[in-house]
């Protein structure tokens, strides 16, 4: 499914994202303000997890004034939107099978209690630490 995933986005940047679309978004979603592109950033990790998320936002943060700092927010905003759902990361989801074997359930709602606030929470101050 992963291998599959990047196979997708692959073909998506190839067909889907044209210089067009990249001036049309990007007139739309202002990616140059960090509180939207750490926004945008989390949400789309969360669709389509976070590796394919950077390859798609890497046509934007190119064409941005600071590519350095939209980097980093980017890198930042993949990286801690891991932690808003139990599927947000493969790593979330080898813990959760381990505690599985011994015993612990880690449920869908459990995990989201803990992981909503702490992303919210994390990417609120990275963002505020980079900007």
């Amino acid at each position: 499914m992963f291998a599959g995933l990047f196979i997708v986005v692959a073909g998506a940047e190839k067909v889907l994202v044209t210089p067009n679309l990249i001036e049309a978004v990007a007139g739309q979603f202002h990616f140059e303000d960090p509180w939207i592109l750490s926004g945008v950033t989390a949400i789309l990790s969360n669709l389509v997890s976070n590796v394919p998320a950077v390859l798609i936002l890497k046509h934007f943060v190119t064409h941005l004034p600071d590519p350095g700092k939209a980097w980093r927010i980017v890198a930042m905003s993949s990286t801690f939107a891991g932690n808003f759902t139990l599927i947000g990361s493969v790593a979330n989801l080898i813990v959760a099978e381990r505690a599985n074997k011994e015993g612990v359930t880690i449920s869908f709602l459990a995990y989201w209690r803990i992981g909503l606030p702490l992303t919210l929470i994390s990417l609120a101050f990275g963002t505020w630490w980079l900007a």
